[in-house]
C-alpha cells in the first residue's frame, strides 16, 4: 500500500505527533522521552522565539491506516545566512522499519523547502542548538541522556541508502569523578592570582539567575559563534530559556567564573541525569513525574553536563580548572562519581581534550546528514 502523507494542521495531529514516539519505542528499554509539555512548548509560534527567524511544518507519515513516521521541516534564515544559504532542515525524526516511509518523509521536507528555495537538506537539526539534534549512530546500548536524541540503528543505514552522508559528528564522554582529584587542580591558586579570575559563590540558583542569567545566555551566543552552524540566541528564548533550567538547577553543580571586575567570563550548567525519572514518568510531570525529577536532583550518582562556555578572550587561561574543581569537590561531597559531557563536536579540538587527566571513554556518537535536494 502506498504511504500517505499529510501536514500536521488539527490538534489532533499536533498531539499523533508528540506522541507517536512513545509507541515507536515502548518496548526499547534505552530510549528516554522529551517532556511532553516541552515538546508541545516548541512548536508553539507563540512561546519558541525561534519562530521570530525560522519557519516550519510538520508532516505525518501513514502506511495502512497508521501513522509510521513523523518529521518536522524547518529553515533557520539566520544560520543560512550564518552558515549556507539554502538549507532546510529536517528534525523530529521517527519512522518504522521502512525505507518508503522515509523516503516520504524526507520527499515532503525537500518539497517543502524548494518551494522556498531551498537546494539543500541537512539533520537531524533542531531550530537551534538547544533542541536535540544529531541521530545516534553509535552507543544504542546506552540509556539516553535526558537532553539527547535516541533512535534505532536503522535510521543511519536507510539514509545512507537514500543518499544522505556525514555532516558532522558530536561525541559523547563519561568522566570518572574519582575521589583522588586529577594534578591539574594544584594549578587553581597560580590562575586566581595570575588571571585575576574566581568562582561566584551565590547559595542559590535564584540569586545566579537574577545576578547572571541574561548575561550568561548573552556568553553562551559569543562563545559558540564559531561553532559548525551555530544561531546565537534571542532574548525572547533567553528569558524561556531560564524559565526551564532555573528550576532544576542546583548551585553545587553551576560554576560561574568572574574576572577581576566580577564580570562573568565562563559558566558550567551541570544536572544529575533526570533520564531514569524521566522515562519512568513517560515524558510527564503529573501525577508523579515532578516528584521523581525532583527525588533524581538530591539522590543520584550520575552528573550531565548541560553547557559549557568560556569567552573567547579568557580561553587558555585554565578558567575550566577552577569551574570543575569547584564541581568535583561537591560531587566528593554528594556521592556522584561520573559525569556524561554534553554533545561535543568531533572537529572542536578544545573542549575534546579538556579532560585529559580523568579516566573517561568514548560511549555515544552522534551525527548530522546533508544531500542536495533531489
Amino acid at each position: 500500500m502506498s504511504i500517505e502523507i499529510r501536514k500536521v494542521v488539527t490538534k489532533r495531529d499536533g498531539k499523533n505527533f508528540i506522541e507517536f514516539p512513545y509507541k515507536l519505542y515502548k518496548d526499547c528499554e534505552n530510549w528516554v522521552p522529551a517532556l511532553e509539555g516541552d515538546e508541545y512548548d516548541t512548536f508553539n509560534t507563540a512561546k519558541n522565539g525561534a519562530y521570530d527567524y525560522c519557519e516550519a511544518d510538520r508532516y505525518l507519515a501513514y502506511k495502512d491506516g497508521k501513522i509510521a513516521g513523523r518529521v518536522a521541516a524547518i529553515i533557520n534564515h539566520k544560520a543560512n545566512d550564518a552558515w549556507e544559504p539554502g538549507v532546510v532542515r529536517f528534525g523530529w525524526l521517527d519512522f518504522i522499519e521502512d525505507a518508503e516511509v522515509l523516503k516520504a518523509l524526507i520527499g515532503a521536507v525537500e518539497a517543502w523547502g524548494k518551494e522556498r528555495g531551498c537546494v539543500r537538506i541537512k539533520g537531524p537539526w533542531g531550530f537551534t542548538d538547544m533542541d536535540k539534534e544529531g541521530l545516534l549512530v553509535e552507543g544504542y546500548d546506552k540509556l539516553s541522556p535526558f537532553t539527547c536524541l535516541y533512535n534505532y540503528p536503522y535510521y543511519d543505514t536507510l539514509l545512507k541508502e537514500i543518499g544522505f552522508s556525514k555532516d558532522c559528528d558530536w561525541t559523547q564522554k563519561i568522566i570518572y569523578l574519582e575521589k583522588e582529584m586529577p594534578p591539574m587542580y594544584e594549578l587553581a591558586p597560580l590562575i586566581e592570582k595570575r588571571f585575576g579570575l574566581r568562582i561566584a559563590k551565590e547559595k542559590s540558583t535564584i540569586e545566579f539567575g537574577r545576578k547572571y542569567g541574561k548575561k550568561l545566555f548573552h556568553m553562551y551566543n559569543d562563545s559558540f559563534a564559531p561553532l559548525f552552524q551555530f544561531t546565537p540566541l534571542s532574548d525572547k528564548q533567553i528569558d524561556c530559556y531560564l524559565q526551564t533550567y532555573v528550576p532544576i538547577l542546583d548551585p553545587r553543580y553551576i560554576a560561574i567564573c568572574l574576572n577581576d571586575k566580577d564580570e562573568p567570563i565562563a559558566f558550567t550548567f551541570c544536572v544529575p541525569s533526570l533520564s531514569k525519572a524521566v522515562k519512568k514518568s513517560g515524558g510527564k510531570l503529573f501525577p508523579f513525574g515532578f516528584l521523581r525529577i525532583f527525588h533524581a536532583l538530591r539522590h543520584n550518582d550520575t552528573l550531565e553536563a548541560l553547557l559549557i562556555g568560556i569567552m573567547p578572550e579568557y580561553q587558555g587561561t585554565g578558567a575550566h580548572i577552577l569551574m570543575f574543581k569547584h564541581i568535583h569537590e561537591n560531587c566528593i561531597k554528594s556521592g556522584i562519581d561520573k559525569m556524561i559531557m554534553n554533545p561535543q563536536l568531533e572537529q572542536n579540538l578544545k573542549v575534546q581534550t579538556l579532560f585529559e587527566q580523568y579516566r573517561q571513554e568514548e560511549i555515544i556518537r552522534r551525527r548530522a546528514y546533508s544531500r542536495s535536494i533531489q
